[in-house]
């Protein structure tokens, strides 16, 4: 009888041990959208680009949106890249993570890209991009 009370003990400390790790990594679903890129500002580095956005590695074109299923635990990762076009292309890319748990509702993320001409008499000046993504929780 002592060792079925004890048994009974130990599997009742064992469910209740496990019982939030198990709870913490829910399932959520995340719908990102890529709003779009916009130029802000441009000193001379071009006009002829190229501009991309990512979710998780994998590239997204403005306006489609992407709906990821992840854990609470876990994170998604934003990428932001422009590119000018010529002979010698000059090339800047962000990154940015957030945390599942910190999308509560919508999340309205920007990330502001900085490319800088490498060559020629306007060597050094820069062009900024300002990419707009937004993250929901969907049911």
């Amino acid at each position: 009888m002592k060792t079925i009370r004890n048994a009974l003990f130990l599997l009742l400390l064992t469910l209740i041990a496990t019982q939030p790790a198990t709870a913490a990594s829910k399932t959520n679903k995340i719908k990102i959208t890529f709003i779009g890129a916009s130029l802000v500002e441009n000193n001379h580095v071009g006009n002829e680009w190229w501009t991309g956005g990512y979710v998780n590695g994998k590239e997204i074109q403005e306006g489609d949106a992407v709906t990821l299923s992840v854990k609470s635990t876990g994170t998604i990762t934003l990428k932001a890249e422009a590119q000018e076009q010529d002979k010698i292309p000059d090339d800047g890319q962000v990154s940015a993570s957030l945390k599942v748990a910190s999308i509560t509702k919508t999340v309205n993320k920007a990330l502001t890209v900085t490319v800088v001409e490498n060559r020629g008499r306007y060597s050094g000046n820069a062009a900024k991009w300002k990419f707009s993504f937004k993250l929901e929780r969907v049911s």
